[in-house]
């Protein structure tokens, strides 16, 4: 498979991101780069664009834009998707999290266990739909999902 080497993040015109937030998306995007498969398909009987591949992620018109171009810059392929099947994990996402970052500061080490798995789940289930919606446009494993999916959680925090 190929992969992603290059991650921007359009996020002009939302909120400066919280501390939290904006650790997450440096931890995301230096995982991302350290590791990912990330691979398109040809189209029309053309053959599949080769990677490695810059990705540019944002919000436009309240849809989700993926921008792809080579290494090199050439523009490859670029897919807009609805929001709506994020909007209900997302929330749920930064809801545990929440719960995590002040569980931390207050609560034993087990009930700290407990809260973790939840938002391990709630993770998982995002690069789910990750996953889904990119059917067709792209494959990715399950860690690259992961790692989109907190991308797309930090895009949608400035919402």
């Amino acid at each position: 498979m190929s992969r992603i080497c290059h991650i921007e993040i359009d996020d002009a015109g939302l909120p400066a991101p919280t501390p939290e937030v904006e650790q997450e998306r440096r931890v995301a995007i230096f995982d991302l780069l350290e590791d990912n498969s990330f691979d398109l398909p040809g189209k029309d009987g053309a053959p599949a664009p080769d990677g490695p591949f810059r990705l540019g992620l944002s919000i436009r018109d309240r849809r989700l834009v993926f921008d792809l171009a080579t290494d090199h810059g050439g523009k490859v392929a670029e897919f807009h998707l609805s929001l709506g099947p994020f909007r209900q994990v997302v929330k749920d996402y930064f809801q545990i999290c929440e719960s995590y970052f002040e569980a931390v500061k207050r609560l034993p080490p087990s009930q700290i266990e407990a809260i973790d798995m939840a938002r391990r789940g709630i993770h998982n289930e995002g690069a789910r739909v990750v996953q889904e919606r990119l059917d067709g446009k792209a494959a990715l494993d399950i860690d690259t999902a992961r790692r989109l999916f907190t991308l797309i959680c930090v895009l949608q925090s400035g919402e």
